[in-house]
């Protein structure tokens, strides 16, 4: 297949380099660049900014969304006429020749997402064929708010995701774009740099002062509705499980065995720097005792996902700093367990989540790949049996959406209806909680249709409302909490 990314020279950015390169490898793949119309450069305001966020977050070099010169292009010379063109500019497409183009908000200018960043939201992006088609699209996420340079570079590398997936046949995105409603504007620049240089000075001085990030965990015994049948905090609130404010506990998994409750968290001790998996009996007074580390691999470990199998008690935490998706068993539980398999390597995935269906593995988490967020991409994973062999969905990333698309915990059955837990982060990382059912699932494609979206408030005081699960009478959340360093 013959691919033509025709770019505009004045808005040619190392993220086109960067795609050219990713397409290039793909396989029976020749990719040319061929020069459009130039447009309208952006506003001088823009590429200051920019140098101003590199100098203070230091972005490096490479970083995609440093302009590129015509001349590093020159391998992707153009040939003989395309089977396929990706238009990145703002003209016409020309007559006979089959055309995509990406646009942000409806729009097919950088400008219009740079105007979405501004006003502290990620743009709908969709790939649009012929007669306006939409063959992917998605609301992708950042975890950069308030810094342009970050924010679009996360931008940029989920466009590329979506760019690939349609080229995979992906099935269209439920994700309607809608105009800008505000031009991008030196002023309006202006008035987010003061904001975002003001909100640096008080994260530092947060930072000397209290340990941060700072997540807690509250549980409550049931007797009665959970969450998911309430669809609201309960009336009573949450107990919170206390910690020495030298570390925190997030991602609860309460699980209950041989007659007694256990809750898994992850506990991350803020002088060591990564989190451990660490482990507490509950009875019916609450905690008896702190949780203490039951898994430590030297690397960071969150979200334990705890389930029973086969006579069996198994965990998959999250590993996404090693790279890889992996099952442990419980030898003697709760404190030993041993690694029995790599469900899936070569991946940087978040909060892998499993369930069984039709007599079928499953498997969900979000996945960051070639940069952008670690919360916006859906990918799926299923097999015969637990320890495999897990075999990708052919529609990955089946769901891009910051709002929608990361796992909040376990996924339960109500009243027919599969119920699926997730992070509504479009606010922030973890900043809300969804409840979603799972409308389809197979081989074809996924849907969910979002039921409930809670918040913190004062059943739940804070920023950060993050994962639910329950196990027996144990219900448990987190979100987010303040320790001071003195």
């Amino acid at each position: 297949m013959k691919i033509a990314l025709r770019l505009d020279p004045n808005h040619a950015r190392r993220w086109h380099l960067r795609l050219a390169e990713r397409l290039a490898l793909r396989r029976d793949t020749f990719v040319a660049v061929e020069w459009g119309a130039a447009s309208a450069p952006l506003p001088r305001s823009v590429e200051l900014l920019f140098m101003l966020e590199r100098l203070i977050h230091g972005q490096g070099a490479d970083d995609a969304t440093q302009f590129a010169l015509p001349g590093e292009f020159a391998r992707f010379a153009a040939g003989d006429t395309a089977d396929l063109v990706i238009d990145f500019t703002a003209g016409d497409a020309l007559r006979d020749q089959p055309t995509w183009h990406v646009t942000f908000d409806g729009g097919r200018d950088e400008a219009v997402a740079l105007a979405g960043l501004i006003e502290a939201r990620t743009p709908v992006v969709a790939v649009v064929g012929a007669g306006g088609v939409q063959l992917a699209g998605g609301r992708p996420g950042t975890e950069s708010a308030g810094i342009l340079i970050r924010s679009y570079g996360d931008l940029l590398a989920r466009t590329a995701t979506l760019i690939v997936a349609a080229l995979d046949g992906a099935a269209a995105r439920a994700a309607a774009g809608r105009q800008c409603l505000h031009p991008l504007a030196a002023p309006a620049l202006a008035t987010f740099a003061a904001k975002a240089l003001a909100r640096a000075a008080v994260r530092r001085l947060y930072h000397l002062c209290y340990n941060a990030p700072h997540w807690r965990v509250g549980w409550r015994l049931v007797d009665g509705a959970d969450v998911v049948d309430l669809r609201a905090h309960p009336p009573g609130g949450w107990r919170e499980l206390p910690d020495d404010r030298r570390r925190f506990y997030a991602d609860p998994f309460p699980i209950e065995y041989a007659g007694r409750t256990y809750l898994f968290v992850e506990d991350f001790a803020h002088a060591l720097g990564y989190g451990v998996i660490s482990a507490v009996v509950f009875d019916e007074n609450g905690p008896v005792g702190t949780p203490r580390p039951v898994l430590d691999t030297g690397s960071h470990l969150s979200y334990p996902f705890v389930f029973a199998h086969g006579g069996a008690v198994w965990m998959v935490p999250e590993s996404g700093a090693a790279g890889t998706i992996d099952l442990y068993r419980s030898e003697a539980f709760p404190d030993r367990w041993v690694k029995r398999a790599t469900l899936v390597s070569g991946v940087t995935a978040s909060d892998a989540t499993l369930f069984r269906r039709d007599g079928r593995w499953w498997m969900l988490a979000t996945v960051r790949e070639a940069g952008g967020a670690f919360s916006d991409a859906l990918h799926i994973w299923s097999a015969p049996e637990l320890t495999g062999p897990w075999q990708p969905h052919r529609r990955n990333p089946v769901l891009v959406d910051i709002a929608t698309a990361r796992p909040a915990g376990r996924v339960v059955e109500r009243g027919g209806k599969m119920i699926r837990p997730v992070q509504d982060c479009r606010a922030g990382y973890g900043a809300a909680l969804g409840l979603a059912e799972i409308t389809r699932l197979d081989d074809e494609g996924f849907s969910q249709q979002v039921e409930t979206i809670l918040r913190p408030g004062p059943l739940w005081p804070g920023r950060r409302l993050h994962t639910l699960n329950r196990a027996g009478s144990l219900e448990c959340i987190d979100g987010s909490g303040t320790a001071r360093r003195f």
